[in-house]
C-alpha cells in the first residue's frame, strides 16, 4: 500500500467520523439531470418484501441509517412526522437499515414508535446507492427519479421545503 493510499484512507477516515459525530455536517445535493432510483426489494420484519417500485406515484424519503449512528437517531423523529404529516399528500418515508440483525432494529422502532416501513440492507443495496457515510437520505420523485440528496444529518426545514416542493409539483401535474 502506497503512503498515498494511507493518508486518502485517514482522511476519508476522518471525514466519516465527523459527518456521523457533528449534526451539522451535512451535503445537500439538487439532482441536476434526473437519476432513476435503482429498484430494490428488502423485507420488512415479517418478511414482506418491500420494493421500491412498488412506491412509483408517490414521493419517497429513502433513508439509510443504523441503531448505532447518532445523527441517524437524531434525524428518525423528524421523518416519523413528515411520515405523518405528508402521507395523505403522497409520501411515503422507507428506512433502509444497515445493522447487522433484527434485533437492535426491533427494539428501536418499538420504542420511537416508527410509523414506516424499515428494512435491513444485506449490503447490495447500500453498493447500488454508493453509500459512503450516514446518514444518507434521498428524495425521489413520483416518477423514481432523484430529486435530491443528503449526506449526513439532513436540515430539517430545507428537507421539508424541498418535499413539499416535490409533492406541491405533482398535485399541479395531477390536476393538469
Amino acid at each position: 500500500m502506497t503512503l498515498r493510499r494511507v493518508v486518502e484512507g485517514f482522511a476519508i477516515g476522518i471525514l466519516l467520523v465527523v459527518c456521523l459525530v457533528l449534526p451539522a455536517c451535512t451535503t445537500a445535493q439538487t439532482a441536476k439531470s434526473p437519476k432513476m432510483a435503482p429498484d430494490f426489494a428488502l423485507n420488512d420484519p415479517g418478511g414482506v418484501p418491500i420494493r421500491l417500485s412498488d412506491y412509483k406515484g408517490r414521493v419517497v424519503l429513502l433513508n439509510f441509517w443504523a441503531t448505532f449512528c447518532h445523527g441517524c437517531v437524531l434525524e428518525i423523529p423528524w421523518f416519523i412526522e413528515f411520515q405523518e404529516r405528508y402521507k395523505d399528500s403522497g409520501l411515503s418515508v422507507i428506512g433502509v437499515s444497515i445493522d447487522e440483525g433484527w434485533k437492535p432494529v426491533k427494539a428501536f422502532v418499538e420504542e420511537k414508535k416508527v410509523n414506516y416501513p424499515i428494512v435491513i440492507d444485506n449490503g447490495g443495496v447500500r453498493k447500488v446507492y454508493e453509500l459512503n457515510s450516514m446518514p444518507m437520505t434521498l428524495l425521489i420523485d413520483r416518477n423514481g427519479e432523484i430529486a435530491a440528496s443528503y449526506i449526513g444529518v439532513v436540515d430539517k426545514r430545507a428537507c421539508e421545503s424541498k418535499l413539499r416542493t416535490l409533492l406541491e409539483e405533482s398535485a399541479q401535474k395531477a390536476a393538469k
